[in-house]
């Protein structure tokens, strides 16, 4: 979280006042509750306050980033204030990766690649495009420092809640989420928690991904990212060994992408991935 100083608790936005004081008035309830906090930033327009103009050093787009962790860190901190967070399960992600690499986003410096080295960025079907952080915290039930292999989804934050609060999950709900609470305490799974997780490009180009294998049912991107449409109808990559998606195996591993593929025509047909 960036340090507190640069701005004072009063020139927390909207959004950011509201969580406070629902965290103040939830604490002295002595009740367990649930917040959800939508940020604004740092979407479009990027708006970072004067107070955080220049400090990232990589154009306004970076000091509405380093904003935005400010606001996060005066959540937490009043959490720790109302004396609830330890106890308390804080999920931290986002909704998809970034526009903002080198090649397509001038306010991005040389040298900083928000999607990291994945290919691809917002609305494509690639990695760069899908892959997000995933922070969690719960100090009481999960200590500190520990990171999972286990690919996860945001579908997966509903029926984690629902889990953390005692209450079964509807079978008119949740069609594509797991539990996470067993992952959560470091219960020892039998395989991967998901079978597969299906994304999709903002052209509605599906991709299913199972263990180390990613399905991608189209050619190119199917968003924002020119690439040339040379490549069989057909991608599938090798997570683990080519987790930038730059060698196509379809044609090399046939079985395995008419696996994936039924896969994911029996979740279209089934209206679902989880099953009850």
């Amino acid at each position: 979280m960036i340090a507190p100083e640069f701005k004072h608790v009063d020139y927390l936005p909207l959004v950011g006042k509201q969580a406070v004081g629902f965290i103040q008035q939830s604490a002295k309830n002595k009740k367990p509750f649930f917040l959800y906090l939508p940020l604004p930033s740092p979407h479009k327009p990027v708006l970072p306050d004067e107070s955080f103009k220049g400090k990232s050093g990589i154009g306004d787009y970076g000091d509405y980033v380093m904003e935005t962790d400010w606001v996060i860190g005066q959540v937490v901190e009043q959490l720790k204030k109302s004396g609830v967070y330890d106890n308390t399960l804080i999920v931290l992600t986002s909704d998809n990766g970034s526009f903002a690499i080198p090649e397509l986003y001038q306010v991005v410096q040389t040298g900083h690649r928000p999607n990291g080295h994945f290919r691809g960025q917002k609305t494509d079907i690639y990695e760069g495009g899908h892959r997000v952080p995933f922070i969690v915290s719960w100090p009481k039930k999960m200590g500190k420092g520990r990171m999972s292999e286990q690919v996860v989804c945001t579908t997966d934050i509903m029926p984690k809640a629902l889990s953390v609060a005692g209450v079964k999950i509807p079978k008119n709900a949740a069609e594509d989420g797991y539990d996470l609470l067993p992952l959560l305490l470091n219960e020892k799974q039998a395989g991967s928690l998901r079978e597969a997780t299906v994304h999709h490009s903002v052209s509605g180009m599906f991709s299913l991904r199972k263990g180390k294998w990613k399905l991608i049912v189209g050619r190119g991107s199917g968003g924002r990212t020119k690439v040339p449409k040379l490549d069989p109808i057909i991608q599938l990559y090798d997570m683990q060994k080519d987790p930038t998606e730059r060698t196509n195996l379809y044609l090399e591993h046939p079985e395995i992408g008419k696996e994936l593929e039924t896969t994911l025509k029996r979740y279209k047909e089934a209206g679902r991935s989880v099953k009850f």
